[in-house]
């Protein structure tokens, strides 16, 4: 494949990532570490993101396996932890209705989150 519409093709990729993410160019780009022209020409196909500017968008959700392969990280039963087990299992039980409103909301918890700058998560024990 001519490096060109690769590098159009992963840029389609991180612009859907950026949209499901719900962030702007320019928020995207800070989080990358980079101006929002420079997004953008990610985005548009003109440049090809940097292994660093990958990493950090990884560290807020985007799933860099399908921006480079068009394949998304399969997330494995055997990598939950005990409380996403318990989520799943409570979320399985609910009403469709139900179900919906906990996907609205936690697409917005996520997508606040995302937003915010990187901060120490506090692990359950450290209180």
């Amino acid at each position: 494949m001519d490096s060109h519409i690769q590098t159009g093709v992963i840029g389609s990729r991180l612009r859907k990532e950026r949209e499901r993410l719900g962030l702007s160019q320019k928020i995207f780009g800070e989080i990358g570490g980079v101006e929002a022209n420079a997004q953008g020409k990610y985005e548009n196909g003109d440049r090809a993101p940097k292994a660093n500017y990958l990493s950090r968008v990884a560290e807020r959700g985007v799933d860099v396996l399908y921006v480079l392969t068009g394949t998304r990280t399969p997330t494995l039963v055997d990598n939950l932890t005990q409380l996403e087990e318990k989520v799943l299992v409570n979320y399985r039980v609910l009403h469709k209705d139900d179900q919906e409103a906990i996907d609205q909301l936690t697409t917005s918890l996520a997508q606040m989150s995302v937003a915010l700058p990187m901060r120490k998560r506090q692990e359950p024990n450290d209180t």
